[in-house]
């Protein structure tokens, strides 16, 4: 045949990087905990991560994540997909961050550089934070 196969028309996502950002919002306040964990899983199976690869996704997040000195090259991976996955991403990493009922500078500051690096505008950021500090207070 003369064309490409169509069989694979969705949109292959490197979830490792994507588990790296949500990861690196974990441990930005030196606490990483179990529902933090649960959050980044259950967020990659939303955005579709493979739920029979999910614990080596998580796994090569996590070295990928410790092998890196700046977020750009997670934010990469976000910035490409379809708004609808990009505000599941947002929304994971304001559960994360507020997971234990405050945002400290540093989570707060990730949150503002994330903003500019995956094009997303202030007020939508403010209603996406704004909803989940309701929802977890």
């Amino acid at each position: 045949m003369f064309f490409k196969s169509s069989e694979n028309k969705e949109k292959k996502y490197d979830f490792e990087k994507v588990a790296a950002l949500l990861i690196h919002a974990a441990k930005i306040d030196e606490n990483f905990s179990n529902e933090e964990e649960k959050i980044i899983y259950q967020t990659l199976l939303k955005i579709g991560a493979n739920n029979e690869k999910i614990d080596k996704i998580i796994q090569i997040g996590k070295e990928i994540e410790e092998n890196s000195n700046q977020i750009l090259d997670f934010t990469k991976e976000v910035k490409n997909m379809s708004d609808e996955n990009k505000i599941k991403i947002i929304e994971a990493l304001w559960s994360i961050i507020y997971s234990n009922k405050k945002a400290d500078i540093f989570e707060t500051n990730l949150m503002r550089r994330l903003a500019g690096l995956l094009y997303v505008d202030n007020k939508t950021m403010g209603l996406i934070k704004e909803r989940i500090k309701n929802k977890k207070s």
